[in-house]
């Protein structure tokens, strides 16, 4: 298995020696590695989950040290995940919950989940996803529920193309995090922005840049969600868009990437 650990920590390690002015990072499994790697060059991160309780700063507004960023609200959004799910599946009445226990957002990502499905009347079948590998075991164990909630989470996009492959050939909706998922295949996702937030973090560049010190310039927040659709996945599985949700969506695929 690949040491992705091992080797965000040699390319910080890298660019650092090269004397680079910013680090700019994405996602939480790069800031350790950028923050280690130098004491005083600024880190900017993009999309980290909470960035208080991984210890990457000291508070949202007053981060300290060399790092800033903007963070997601992923596990906030789980709610929302399956309200679109059942918007798109009225009888839907049980729902695959798929994560990784070795991240560290698990348990709120499960908690945002069974506080909305009491409300949705959405029984849950939480699956848990000890070895990447085993993506067929994953789908094998959720073919008697009626849709896939696939959290937000880095491991499972590396592998997007596998992921969407599965969903359709076990013909499962599945609602996604991240739009990478949905433009690889998937049916559907809903999340932050992530360009509003490049372009964010680029004015935080801007501001170190002009003397800012990174500790000091508050963690901000997504201002943008998106929800994405993918047309040729929803045709081949034989679903009809609700047209509530053809308005709402903010973009629609018609080819996977």
């Amino acid at each position: 298995m690949v040491d992705h650990a091992a080797q965000l920590a040699d390319a910080a390690a890298k660019l650092i020696a090269n004397k680079v002015d910013v680090l700019v990072t994405s996602g939480s499994a790069a800031v350790r590695p950028a923050q280690q790697a130098s004491p005083t060059t600024p880190v900017v991160f993009v999309g980290a989950f909470d960035p208080v309780a991984g210890g990457m700063v000291n508070s949202l507004t007053h981060p300290g040290g060399n790092t800033t960023g903007l963070t997601h609200l992923q596990a906030d959004l789980t709610g929302r995940r399956l309200q679109l799910l059942k918007e798109l599946l009225p009888a839907l009445a049980r729902t695959a919950v798929v994560s990784r226990s070795a991240n560290p957002m698990t348990r709120v990502y499960l908690n945002e989940a069974e506080a909305a499905a009491k409300i949705l009347g959405l029984q849950l079948v939480p699956i848990d996803v000890r070895d990447i590998n085993d993506l067929d075991q994953v789908f094998g164990r959720a073919r008697d529920c009626g849709a896939m909630l696939m959290v937000a989470d880095e491991e499972f996009t590396a592998h997007r193309h596998e992921i969407a492959a599965l969903a359709l050939k076990n013909r499962l909706p599945t609602m996604f995090g991240f739009r990478d998922m949905v433009e690889a295949g998937g049916l559907m996702a809903y999340g932050p922005d992530y360009a509003d937030l490049w372009r964010r973090a680029a004015s935080q560049v801007h501001k170190i840049f002009l003397g800012a010190n990174a500790g000091d310039l508050p963690i901000e927040q997504p201002a943008k969600f998106e929800l994405v659709i993918n047309m040729k996945t929803a045709t081949a599985l034989g679903l009809t868009m609700p047209p509530a949700l053809l308005v709402a969506a903010d973009e629609l695929i018609e080819e996977p990437n």
